[in-house]
């Protein structure tokens, strides 16, 4: 998980360097689609006119700039391709049939162009994901220094490793340090040491070094700007790599007030666009869901009203968006309705649980009524899972980084459960780790990640679960 997480911090860095890259990661996927289109309609026989034109537009203008990015996993890149396009395609199927747009393209052309472009679109990506890299690999186009031989500096320098295709080759570092006191990332001596810090701009005049990367701590401020004075002489890109990346980022971004620059280190993923494409996604599924469910729901409420007297919906007070008390509806399964200051978690062969309450919260039934949540805004369908209020002020004191998890709705289903934490956290150290993964959502948060989380806990409910 470590190396992941120092993945993420620089990914975005290295990636705004990329040139040719960068711009086969935004328009693959719309060429994709478009071309597609077009081919699938001139296959049977089709006039290009302008409804094929209007469409064309339309999916170009929805699918700029492309999902593909050339450094991740091509688990993720297939996983993110597929539920991308998932989404836009079912969209747009409902917006023609809704529209009557539809009777413009014979069905042979529609489900043709939807279905050639899921594997057109796997087939570029993988194929791209494995040859580009190796293509780009020996086209060194730039060189590097890094300035600090300091464990920021170590991860800057394995990502320049990592992303050859980036067209940087990366020479060594400059730092004032004695050998004996310096050590990478891996905890190792880091080699080559070009020198120090005096001796750097007569480096970048000899050898044209082109960029030159500052990972020095901001408590050296003298330095770098005494550094920065000396670089003016030569013609080297000068970035600044500031320590505050050795911290855990949470969607960490350079954001401006009134231009002037800030670095958020710790923010929610659902700013802006991101707002609201999250909560149009959150009413539309779980407003379909409910008409789907809504027999079952009536066949739960029965059940439990006949398995044991109380009410057949429990509210409990739980922690939502930035930390505020919300209540959660759930259907009751226990003879017991505990929301105080103590509340004892259910655990296998629990005496509390009713009959029909060990099939629901086995089949996760008794989680329906948090839909009407969904709906009301207190939750998401996607999210880290609320837990009470008591454990809530437990954990917070014994788990770094617990509070960071409100950043978010909390939502039926999260990235935590389907990685297989769900049930009882009997220990801090498996909640330490459902944490970890409701941290992780928050720094990788997109649309098609929702959307494999709902597919996977579909999976999940139909095999069975560990919740008791």
């Amino acid at each position: 998980m470590l190396a992941n997480l120092e993945r993420q911090k620089f990914g975005s860095m290295l990636r705004a360097r990329l040139t040719l890259t960068s711009a086969i990661e935004m328009f693959l996927d719309p060429l994709v689609a478009v071309g597609c289109l077009l081919g699938v309609g001139l296959y049977y026989g089709e006039t290009l006119d302008a409804q094929y034109l209007i469409l064309s537009l339309l999916v170009f203008s929805l699918t700029f700039p492309g999902s593909l990015k050339l450094l991740d996993a091509p688990r993720r890149i297939a996983r993110t391709a597929v539920m991308n396009w998932t989404a836009l395609a079912g969209l747009l199927l409902v917006f023609g049939y809704a529209t009557g747009y539809e009777r413009f393209f014979p069905d042979c052309v529609i489900f043709g162009w939807v279905g050639s472009t899921y594997v057109v679109l796997l087939v570029s990506q993988l194929s791209l994901r494995y040859a580009l890299p190796q293509l780009l690999a020996n086209r060194e186009t730039a060189t590097a220094v890094i300035v600090g031989a300091n464990p920021l500096g170590g991860i800057l320098a394995l990502q320049l490793d990592a992303a050859r295709h980036s067209g940087i080759r990366f020479l060594g570092y400059f730092d004032d340090r004695s050998p004996e006191r310096l050590s990478n990332a891996k905890g190792e001596v880091p080699a080559p040491l070009l020198g120090k810090l005096n001796e750097l701009s007569a480096y970048i005049k000899a050898h044209r070094v082109d960029h030159v990367y500052l990972a020095l701590p901001m408590a050296t401020q003298p330095r770098i700007l005494n550094l920065l004075d000396e670089m003016k002489d030569t013609t080297a890109s000068i970035f600044f790599v500031p320590d505050i990346f050795v911290t855990d980022l949470i969607q960490g971004r350079m954001e401006s007030i009134n231009g002037m620059p800030v670095v958020a280190v710790c923010e929610t993923p659902f700013t802006g666009l991101n707002g609201v494409i999250k909560r149009t996604s959150d009413i539309v599924l779980s407003s379909l869901i409910l008409l789907l469910i809504w027999p079952i729901m009536l066949v739960c409420a029965l059940c439990v009203k006949l398995s044991s007297p109380g009410p057949i919906i429990f509210r409990q007070r739980r922690y939502g968006l930035d930390g505020r008390e919300i209540v959660v509806y759930k259907f009751r399964s226990m003879g017991v309705c505990e929301d105080g200051d103590v509340v004892t978690q259910a655990t296998k062969d629990d005496m509390r649980v009713t009959r029909f309450g060990a099939f629901a919260r086995k089949t996760s039934l008794d989680e329906l009524p948090q839909f009407i949540n969904v709906l009301q805004g207190r939750m998401s369908i996607v999210g880290p899972r609320p837990h009470a209020v008591a454990h809530n002020e437990l954990y917070r004191t014994q788990i770094k980084g617990y509070m960071i998890r409100h950043k978010v709705k909390p939502g039926i289903t999260g990235w935590a459960q389907v990685n297989g934490c769900r049930g009882e956290t009997e220990t801090v150290e498996k909640m330490e780790r459902r944490i970890a993964f409701d941290l992780e959502y928050l720094r990788n948060w997109t649309l098609s990640l929702d959307l494999w989380i709902i597919v996977k806990t579909a999976g999940q409910v139909l095999r069975g679960s560990e919740a008791y």
